[in-house]
C-alpha cells in the first residue's frame, strides 16, 4: 500500500525523500495548484496519480487518460511522476509531451480519451505546479470532483490494480496545428504580434498564425522556463504593456498574448491600447451573434455589465447568463446551456460549434478575433473597439490573503454589504440596486457601477473589479468603498496592482 500522505515535510531529510508530502490547500475548486518541493514532492505527485486513477475507475469511467506538460524546468519530473501512480492505478495512459492545455484537450477528442490530467500551472510565478483534470470531454472537474479526489489522496486511499499502461505520441502537437489550420487562410493581410511571455505557446503559436496568412512579429518567443521578463499573463499590465510598445513600434494591426499554457489570450488594439477581456468578449459577441442570431453567451461575474447593456447585441437578439468565475465553471455552464460561447475576464474564452469544441484555447481565441478584422477589411481593431458604449474599469487586481482563511474572508465582506443593501444604505452616495452572491460578492448602485469581491481559486488572492458605465470617478469611488470594507479584515494584504 502506497503512504498515507503528510501535509508538510522539511526537504533534505530522509522523510522527504521516503514520504508523499500534499499539502489539503492545493486541491483547489477546479484544478489543483501547489508550490513544487514546499507544498509537494515527488512521491506526493505520485500519490495524486493514484488518488485520481482510483477516483477514474470508481466514476466508471474508461481507463484511458491523455496527459502533457508547460514548458517549465520541473514539469516533464512531475508529469512522470503523476504517470507512474496513474498507470500504477490501471490508468492507460497517452503522453504528448510539451504541449499547450488545449492540446491536452484536443487530444481527449482525437485519441478517444474520456479523461485528462495536464500538468501545468498555466501563469502562477515559478516554482508552482498543478494539474488541470477532467474525465467528461470537454468539461473538467468543478468542486465535487475535486472534493472527492482531495479526500481519497489525503486518506491515502488510492487503489493499485493491473491493466495500467505507457504510451507516447510522438509529435502529436503537429496533429493539434494541422486541425486548426485546416481552413481558408484570412483575406485580409495582418500584422499580428504574438506574445507568449516566454512561456509554451512560444513554440506553437507565431508559427500557426504565419500558416493562416499573417505576418507576425514574435515577442518573448523563446522558451525559457524563467520567465524573465515578466509571467505569461495577458491579463498582467506588465505583458499587456509590452505588447502595447511592440505594436506601435512595428505598426502592428493587433496584439496577441498567450498565458503559460496557451489556453488564454488577451488583446492590444492597433493604436497600443490594452483592451480587457470582457470588452473583447462583448466585441465578438457581436461579430458572432450576426451570424448566429439569437445566440446564448455565458460569461463571469468579473466581467463588464456590457453584456447585458450594449444595443447591438440587444438587437442581435442575444441572451447573456453571468456565472461563476473560472474555467470549469464557464464550461460546464456553456455546455449545460448549449451556449454559443463563454468568455471570461481573466481570458479564457470558449466556443461551441461551430467554432470550437466547447474548452478553453487561447489560439482559437486569437482566431476568432482575427476573423472579426477579416469581416470588418475597413476598420481597425481601435475602431471597433471605440464602437462599444464606454464604460470605466479596472484590471483584475488582487490583495494577498491566505488560502486558509480568503473564503471566510469574503464571507464576512458579503455579509457586510447584504446588511447594509437590506438597511437601506448606500455605497458611493448613491442607493444599491443589486447585490449579487453566485460567486463571491458583486454590488451595483443606482447608475451601474458595480464591484466584485471573490476568493480566488488557484492562489493566496482576493480577486476585486470596478466598473462604471458614467465616470472613471464612480469607478475609482467604487474602489475605494470596497477596498474599506476589505480592510475591516486583518487578513487583507498588499495589491498586485492597483487603478
Amino acid at each position: 500500500m502506497f503512504p498515507k500522505p503528510q501535509a508538510s515535510l522539511r526537504p533534505n531529510t530522509l522523510a522527504y525523500e521516503t514520504e508523499p508530502m500534499v499539502k489539503p490547500t492545493g486541491f483547489r475548486e477546479y484544478d489543483a495548484r501547489w508550490l513544487f518541493e514546499r507544498e509537494i514532492n515527488l512521491m506526493g505527485v505520485q500519490a495524486l496519480g493514484l488518488g485520481l486513477g482510483t477516483l477514474i475507475h470508481e466514476m466508471g469511467v474508461e481507463p484511458k487518460l491523455v496527459t502533457g506538460h508547460d514548458f517549465r524546468g520541473y514539469s516533464s519530473s512531475i508529469k512522470i511522476a503523476l504517470v507512474s501512480g496513474l498507470t500504477a492505478a490501471g490508468i492507460r495512459v497517452h503522453d504528448i509531451g510539451l504541449a499547450l492545455s488545449p492540446m491536452a484537450y484536443f487530444a481527449q477528442f482525437d485519441l478517444d480519451c474520456a479523461a485528462v490530467a495536464m500538468v501545468t500551472a498555466s501563469h502562477n510565478d515559478n516554482g508552482w505546479t498543478g494539474v488541470k483534470m477532467g474525465v467528461q470531454r470537454p468539461i473538467t472537474f468543478g468542486p465535487e470532483e475535486m472534493g472527492r479526489l482531495r479526500d481519497i489522496v489525503l486518506a491515502g486511499a488510492g487503489r493499485t490494480r493491473e491493466g495500467g499502461a505507457y504510451v507516447f505520441e510522438a509529435e502529436f502537437p503537429r496533429r493539434y496545428l494541422d486541425d486548426l489550420a485546416n481552413r481558408a487562410p484570412f483575406k485580409r493581410r495582418m500584422k499580428v504580434v504574438a506574445a507568449c511571455g516566454n512561456g509554451t505557446a512560444g513554440a506553437f503559436a507565431p508559427g500557426l498564425l504565419e500558416r493562416l496568412g499573417c505576418e507576425v512579429v514574435p515577442l518573448d518567443a523563446e522558451l525559457d522556463h524563467t520567465f524573465p521578463r515578466y509571467n505569461p499573463n495577458p491579463e498582467d499590465l506588465h505583458m499587456l504593456h509590452a505588447m502595447a510598445a511592440a505594436v506601435k513600434e512595428h505598426g502592428a494591426d493587433v496584439g496577441l498574448g498567450f498565458d503559460g499554457d496557451g489556453d488564454r489570450c488577451g488583446v492590444v488594439d492597433n493604436e497600443g491600447d490594452e483592451i480587457f477581456a470582457d470588452k473583447i468578449g462583448v466585441m465578438l459577441a457581436r461579430d458572432l451573434s450576426a451570424l448566429h442570431p439569437n445566440a446564448r453567451f455565458v460569461v463571469d461575474v468579473k466581467s463588464t455589465g456590457l453584456f447585458d447593456t450594449d444595443p447591438v447585441l440587444r438587437a442581435n437578439g442575444v441572451a447573456t447568463d453571468y456565472w461563476k468565475t473560472g474555467h470549469s465553471y464557464i464550461k460546464r455552464r456553456v455546455a449545460d446551456l448549449d451556449a454559443l460561447a463563454g468568455f471570461e475576464k481573466s481570458g479564457h474564452f470558449f466556443f461551441n460549434r461551430p467554432i470550437g469544441r466547447g474548452y478553453d484555447d487561447g489560439l482559437v481565441t486569437a482566431i476568432a478575433v482575427l476573423d472579426m478584422l477579416d469581416r470588418n477589411p475597413l476598420k481597425s481593431m481601435a475602431q471597433l473597439y471605440a464602437e462599444l458604449p464606454r464604460t470605466y474599469g479596472s484590471p483584475t487586481m488582487s490583495p494577498h490573503c491566505a488560502d486558509e482563511v480568503k473564503y471566510g474572508v469574503v464571507e464576512a465582506v458579503t455579509r457586510r454589504i447584504q446588511a447594509l443593501a437590506g438597511a437601506g444604505g448606500q455605497l458611493i452616495g448613491q442607493p444599491i440596486r443589486s447585490v449579487t452572491t453566485v460567486n463571491g460578492v458583486r454590488v451595483t448602485v443606482a447608475d451601474g457601477t458595480w464591484g466584485l469581491v471573490r476568493a480566488s481559486s488557484n492562489k493566496p488572492e482576493l480577486v476585486v473589479v470596478v466598473e462604471s458605465p458614467v465616470a472613471e470617478a464612480n469607478m475609482r469611488a467604487m474602489f475605494a468603498a470596497v477596498d474599506a470594507i476589505l480592510r475591516e479584515d486583518g487578513e487583507v494584504g498588499a495589491y498586485n496592482q492597483t487603478i
